[in-house]
């Protein structure tokens, strides 16, 4: 079983950034990722819509023998995690918004959270939410078109910068010194984000987070493997392969991807 890969989707090519993070901390391991561009955005879809899609990901990654899985999309985890784990006796990693570490460390008492309506108007996002934030002013964004910009590749398109800033000025005059990133795809945009925010407002996403209870999990199981070996990383998208692959050219590991009718 050690062997076996973790298994990672998303709606898409977002999550690759969580993967970036759990490779970094687990280089060892090997890993299957789906990326279901082809139903992007998840975040504008029911949440019976959202399971449905989530069973058919976490099915097909289960027929390829994974070990673990990784549900790299915020949507995905607040709309369907519950599910999962009450049907199905493999360990799933769920993300969230990273809104504890914003609220606890915000000085000015304003967070701003940039999220999918999906992740949004979901019952966990709100409990979270209230847990956290009793004492805190929460500016809630939804990113609508970011994701879908984002997967045609668009990453500086002049659309794109104009999206942000019309999302996030409104935060920053609110006074906002943190930024919660609550979609796996906006942390490819924290170049852009920086420029609009300045130096005062701390950008956060979950990605390390995760990778950190991925091992923890791992080893709780009893599943992770130690010994050096040479890993194997296999992307499916099933959409063409070419932003997929565009997204993870700076990684120094070898990679496949392929397009799989999904």
């Amino acid at each position: 079983m050690k062997k076996q890969p973790i298994g990672i989707f998303d709606s898409g090519i977002g999550g690759t950034s969580i993967w970036k993070e759990v490779i970094k901390l687990l280089p060892n391991e090997n890993t299957i990722y789906l990326a279901d561009s082809k139903n992007a955005p998840y975040g504008e879809k029911s949440k019976e819509e959202i399971i449905s899609l989530c069973i058919k990901n976490t099915e097909l990654l289960i027929s390829k023998g994974c070990k673990l899985i990784i549900v790299a999309c915020n949507t995905a985890t607040t709309n369907a995690i519950d599910y999962l784990r009450k049907n199905y006796t493999i360990p799933f990693i769920g993300i969230e918004p990273a809104i504890k570490p914003a609220a606890l460390l915000s000085k000015t008492g304003a967070i701003g959270i940039l999220a999918t309506k999906g992740t949004l108007i979901s019952e966990l996002f709100e409990k979270t939410t209230a847990n956290y934030t009793k004492n805190i002013t929460t500016i809630e964004q939804d990113g609508e078109g970011l994701v879908q910009l984002i997967e045609n590749g668009e990453l500086n398109s002049y659309k794109l910068n104009e999206l942000l800033i019309s999302y996030i000025k409104p935060m920053l005059n609110y006074g906002i010194d943190h930024l919660v990133l609550g979609c796996t795809h906006y942390p490819y945009l924290i170049p852009q984000i920086k420029k609009i925010v300045g130096k005062n407002v701390v950008i956060i996403d979950s990605g390390e987070a995760v990778a950190r209870q991925t091992k923890a999990i791992l080893e709780k199981h009893h599943l992770m493997l130690v010994s050096p070996q040479k890993s194997k990383h296999l992307f499916y998208t099933n959409i063409e392969t070419n932003v997929l692959s565009e997204i993870l050219n700076d990684v120094l590991v070898k990679f496949t991807v392929e397009k799989l009718d999904f």
